[in-house]
């Protein structure tokens, strides 16, 4: 298959989301809206316990916003809203009840980096560096920062916006906090993920759902500020630097 989706089947009350586009995995603003109602539709479904959020393919997990998308955007208002994609995809993953495993296969960079820090529990291989790139086209991580800086701290954060040029390892990611654990392929990862979410199921619902809302306390105005951080990467993608940097990728 080659025609991108958004896909969620039912395991053993597990819910798997999984995601794809035939460009590295990157996120237009189509598969970001159905990402997001698909992680908000989970949260409200009955049969299901606990969520995992995967993408399709055996490399890339996220290559972040679709370049192809950004090149397009000539207008402030079409800029914020094509940022705000990635905003309701990380306050679904925020707000939704249940946990949500993040199962990294490969490679992740910009927006992908931030839904990977919106997961309440996150395993990788050792292929699954990370990068911020966004500063290296003129915008910079401003909606999927606070993710990242939640789940990995500001120092960390700040050194991977800043130095937007470098990948850095799944163990330097698993020292910092986005990833719980580290494999050496996907089959493993794909058995780990698979018992931890059914071991899980077995647990009361109720005592998941008020520790996620324990875990994400002190988030509760991100509706507002990654509204806000959209507007500044709206305005920022009509930049002449950026415009021109993009112009390479057509």
């Amino acid at each position: 298959m080659t025609q991108p989706y958004v896909n969620i089947t039912i395991e053993n009350q597990v819910g798997i989301i999984e995601f794809f586009h035939p460009a590295h995995n990157s996120l237009p603003g189509d598969i970001l809206a159905k990402l997001a109602q698909t992680i908000t539709d989970a949260g409200e479904n009955e049969d299901i316990k606990v969520i995992v959020l995967k993408s399709g393919r055996d490399r890339t997990f996220c290559a972040g916003a679709s370049f192809k998308e950004l090149i397009t955007i000539d207008d402030a208002e079409t800029g914020k809203v094509f940022f705000s994609g990635f905003a309701n995809v990380i306050n679904a993953m925020r707000k939704c009840p249940k946990f949500i495993i993040g199962r990294i296969q490969g490679k992740t960079v910009g927006g992908g980096v931030g839904v990977a820090a919106a997961t309440d529990y996150c395993m990788a291989t050792k292929y699954a560096s990370i990068k911020l790139s966004e500063l290296n086209v003129g915008i910079g991580p401003f909606v999927v920062g606070p993710a990242v800086e939640r789940k990995i701290g500001l120092s960390a954060m700040t050194q991977i916006a800043i130095d937007a040029n470098s990948f850095y390892d799944a163990e330097w990611a698993k020292d910092k906090g986005l990833f719980t654990k580290v494999f050496e392929d996907i089959e493993t990862l794909d058995e780990e993920v698979k018992t931890f979410a059914e071991h899980l199921c077995s647990y009361n619902p109720e005592a998941m759902a008020e520790m996620k809302k324990a875990f994400w306390a002190g988030t509760e105005n991100w509706d507002t500020l990654l509204a806000d951080r959209a507007v500044i990467s709206g305005r920022l993608v009509l930049s002449e630097f950026t415009k021109e940097t993009l112009k390479r990728f057509k």
